[in-house]
C-alpha cells in the first residue's frame, strides 16, 4: 500500500496512546483525519484542538461520508476495539483499506532510520530517552512514543521524516510488522498470556522480532535475556555497563563503560535502577548509530520524564506522592524499590487498580507478594479493558493473596479520604487503567 495516494484517514480508538500519535502524523502530512473512540478524554480533546474530528457514538451516521470513499481512504484499527463495534463491522465489509494500527506503522517507519525499543517493560520511557537524546544531539527525528514525554509535552513529534523511534509493542505480536535499524529488547517477563498461551511462546516471539532487522541492523539487549546482541546492564560485564552509582540530591551519578570509551560523573533524574537501564539502553542504542557521545551524555542529565512513569505529583518535606503506570508485579517490584532507595525509612501507601482480568488470574500470587511489601495497601476494582468478567477474579480475592495487615478494597470515591487518613508519607497511585483520571483531583485534595 502506498499511504502517499490516501488522503482519507479514519481511527477506530483514535483516543488510545498510540493511535492518537499516528493521527497526529498524518494531520501534519495533510491528510483528512477523524476518529471514532468510546469516551472522550484529554487524548481526544488534543486531537480535536489540532483539527482532528472525533465521535464517541458508534452509530454509521457519524462516520464522515468522505471517509466511505474506497479508493481514498484508510481505516487504522486498534485491537482494543471489539469485533461487534457497528463502525468496524461496516468497514470490514465495506472494500476500505483496513489496517491494524501495527501494520501502519510498519508501512510509515519502513524506509525511515528506524530506532525500535522492545520489551514488556520500559518501552515507553525508553523511548522517551532515546528520542531526547538523539534530538538533543542533532537528529530531526519521528517519534511515536506510549506516553506523553515531559520534555516534549506530547507523545509525537515531527522534527523531519527521516528517522523514527517507535515502540515495538508484543501485544498481539504487532512488533512484528516493523523492520528496524537499530532495535533494543528490555525484557521478556510472562505477560499477555491471554494472547501467547504460555511465556515460552512470548519468549520465540521475542526471538522472532530480532529476525526483523534490516540487513545490517544492531540488537541491544539487557544483559541476562537468551538473545544474541550487544548487552547493558549495572555493574557486570556487559557491552554497556553503568557503575559506581551514587545518590546526591535525589539525583543519580554514576559512571558508563561503553565499547565507545568510558563516560564519569554521569546524571539523570528518574529514580529507579530500572530507569538507569531505560538511560543505558536509549544511550547505546544512539551512540550504535554513530551519534556524537558527549552531546548524548549531556542530554541524559536534562531528561525530565514521561507522565504517568514515576511521575512527582507532589514532592515536599511532609508528603511525597507519587503516580505510575505499573499494571505488572515486575513493574510494581522496580516502583518499590525506587521508592525505597530514595525514601529508605517513610511509611509507604499504595492505591492499586489492577488491569485486566486474566493479568490479575494469571499472576495473583505475584501481586500479593509485591504488594505486601508496602506499609498500607488499597485495591480499586479490576480494570476491564477489552475483557470480560472471570469468576471468582476479583479484587476483594486478590485482597486475600495480600499478607499485608492494612490493607482494604475501595472505590474511587474513597481514593481521597484514604489518603488523607493514612500516616504515611509516601503516597503512590498504580495502574494502568482509568485511576490515571483520578491523579489531579487527589493531587489537588492533598495541596490544600
Amino acid at each position: 500500500m502506498n499511504i502517499n495516494n490516501i488522503h482519507n484517514i479514519y481511527f477506530l480508538g483514535i483516543g488510545g496512546i498510540g493511535m492518537s500519535g499516528l493521527a497526529r502524523y498524518f494531520k501534519v502530512l495533510g491528510k483528512n483525519v477523524a476518529g471514532y473512540d468510546k469516551t472522550p478524554s484529554k487524548i481526544t480533546d488534543g486531537l480535536r484542538e489540532v483539527g482532528i474530528a472525533v465521535y464517541f457514538e458508534d452509530e454509521l451516521s457519524k462516520i464522515p461520508e468522505a471517509f466511505k470513499e474506497v479508493e481514498n481512504t484508510l481505516v487504522v484499527y486498534t485491537p482494543a476495539v471489539p469485533k461487534d463495534n457497528v463502525q468496524y463491522q461496516f468497514f470490514e465489509t465495506s472494500g476500505i483499506a483496513i489496517k491494524k494500527r501495527a501494520e501502519v506503522l510498519g508501512i510509515i517507519t519502513k524506509d525511515t532510520f528506524c530506532y525500535a525499543v522492545a520489551g514488556t517493560h520500559g518501552k515507553t520511557t525508553t523511548s522517551a530517552i532515546l528520542a531526547h537524546i538523539l534530538k538533543e544531539s542533532g537528529q530531526d527525528i519521528t517519534a511515536f512514543l506510549g506516553g506523553v514525554s515531559e520534555n516534549f509535552n506530547s507523545n509525537f513529534i515531527i522534527d523531519g521524516t527521516d528517522v523514527s523511534v517507535v515502540e515495538a509493542d508484543e501485544f498481539d505480536r504487532s512488533f512484528l510488522s516493523l523492520s528496524p535499524d537499530v532495535a533494543c529488547i528490555t525484557s521478556i517477563d510472562a505477560d499477555h498470556l491471554d494472547i501467547y498461551g504460555e511465556a515460552a511462546e512470548l519468549e520465540r516471539t521475542f526471538k522472532e522480532f530480532t529476525t526483523k532487522l534490516k540487513p545490517g541492523g544492531k540488537l541491544i539487549v539487557r544483559n541476562g535475556l537468551s538473545l544474541q546482541g550487544l548487552t547493558y546492564g549495572i555493574e557486570d560485564e556487559s557491552d554497556y555497563c553503568i557503575r559506581n552509582i551514587r545518590i546526591q540530591n535525589a539525583t543519580y551519578c554514576f559512571d558508563m563503560v561503553t565499547p565507545k570509551g568510558e563516560f564519569f560523573d554521569v546524571k539523570f533524574n528518574k529514580p529507579g535502577q530500572h530507569n538507569l537501564l531505560n538511560a543505558l539502553a536509549a544511550f547505546a542504542m544512539a551512540v550504535e548509530s554513530g551519534n556524537p557521545t558527549s552531546r548524548l551524555v549531556e542530554a541524559l542529565s536534562t531528561f525530565k520524564g514521561v507522565e504517568r512513569r514515576f511521575s512527582y505529583q507532589i514532592k515536599s518535606e511532609n508528603l511525597v506522592y507519587v503516580d505510575d503506570y505499573a499494571h505488572h508485579p515486575t513493574e510494581i517490584e522496580a516502583v518499590f524499590q525506587a521508592v525505597k532507595e530514595m525514601y529508605p525509612n517513610e511509611e509507604t501507601l499504595v492505591i492499586f487498580q489492577p488491569h485486566l482480568f486474566s493479568r490479575t488470574k494469571d499472576f495473583a500470587d505475584d501481586f500479593g507478594r509485591v504488594l505486601s511489601k508496602f506499609s498500607e495497601v488499597a485495591l480499586l476494582d479490576i480494570y476491564p479493558a477489552r475483557e470480560k468478567p472471570i469468576d471468582g477474579v476479583t479484587s476483594d480475592w486478590l485482597l486475600g493473596k495480600i499478607a499485608n495487615k492494612n490493607k482494604k478494597k475501595i472505590t474511587k470515591e474513597e481514593i481521597i479520604g484514604t489518603v488523607k487518613a493514612s500516616k504515611a508519607k509516601v503516597v503512590l497511585t498504580l495502574g494502568a487503567g482509568d485511576i490515571g483520571q483520578e491523579v489531579a483531583n487527589l493531587k489537588a485534595a492533598l495541596l490544600v
